[in-house]
């Protein structure tokens, strides 16, 4: 898009990714001292975000359970209970749920890991079982 005055092109902001943001506020939350505003993590964020953005971002995470809130006031104050780890381990459970075949979803997974990951995965499952102790 052309700018009239200069003559040159406008610059559009940088779209995120998606989950992008929500792993943003996220990890901001995960950096608080304790429970925080919705202001504190949006100034902590900065970039101009809407106050109405970082409420919905967050009532998200609430959702998925990522994050706790708590009332103060008229308002609220946010913990993180999740990490970005624990986030993308609430996405993956979440579309592994919304799957009728569950089999085939997980065989599908395996067969496309990494002989690296592959290797992972097989030690967390034996570590979890308790195979592992003597």
């Amino acid at each position: 898009m052309t700018d009239r005055k200069s003559g040159g092109l406008e610059q559009q902001p940088r779209r995120r990714g998606q989950g992008e943001l929500e792993a943003q506020v996220l990890a901001a939350l995960c950096e608080a001292r304790g429970p925080v505003t919705a202001a504190w993590v949006r100034k902590r964020l900065g970039g101009g975000l809407a106050h109405t953005t970082v409420i919905t971002i967050l009532t998200r995470l609430h959702i998925k359970g990522a994050v706790a809130r708590k009332r103060a006031g008229r308002s609220f104050e946010w913990t993180a209970v999740a990490d970005e780890a624990g986030l993308a381990a609430l996405r993956m459970r979440k579309v592994l749920d919304a799957e009728t075949d569950r089999e085939a979803v997980l065989v599908s997974f395996l067969t496309a890991l990494t002989p690296g990951d592959e290797q992972l995965l097989r030690a967390l499952l034996v570590e979890a079982s308790g195979e592992g102790e003597d």
